[in-house]
């Protein structure tokens, strides 16, 4: 039997970096990913964000290729927003993701970092001048 410990740290944001994922949708578009996740074997671990982005930490099945999940989980959670809050209708993801993989030494670092993201982006920010 095989044994497999895939875990990525995966972070994407909407489309022009637009501040579309509100205090209200944020935790439940978390919820809906994770069910999309789990649709593809895989396990949602933590994910939060801000108003533009999501960091999302998760184990995946290895026959689900990352890039494929990434598109199903962006595809089915824009999909989802435009059904569920019709005054969002305008919301799409950008195009592309950044991923890194992740140690089991280092998942509770990376989780922890991920639940912070609101502080940190009080702190620091990433938009060019």
């Amino acid at each position: 039997m095989s044994y497999t410990n895939l875990k990525y740290h995966i972070v994407f944001s909407t489309k022009q970096r637009r501040p579309l994922i509100g205090a209200e949708l944020r935790p439940r578009l978390v919820k809906y990913i994770g069910g999309i996740i789990r649709q593809l074997k895989g396990r949602l671990l933590e994910a939060d964000g801000t108003e533009d982005h999501l960091h999302l930490a998760a184990g995946i099945h290895p026959q689900t290729p990352l890039a494929d999940l990434v598109r199903d989980v962006k595809a089915n959670s824009s999909g989802w927003i435009h059904r569920t809050f019709p005054d969002l209708s305008g919301f799409a993801w950008q195009e592309g993701y950044s991923a890194f993989t992740v140690s089991h030494s280092v998942l509770p670092q990376v989780t922890e970092y991920i639940c912070q993201q609101a502080e940190h982006h009080r702190r620091m920010t990433f938009k060019r001048n």
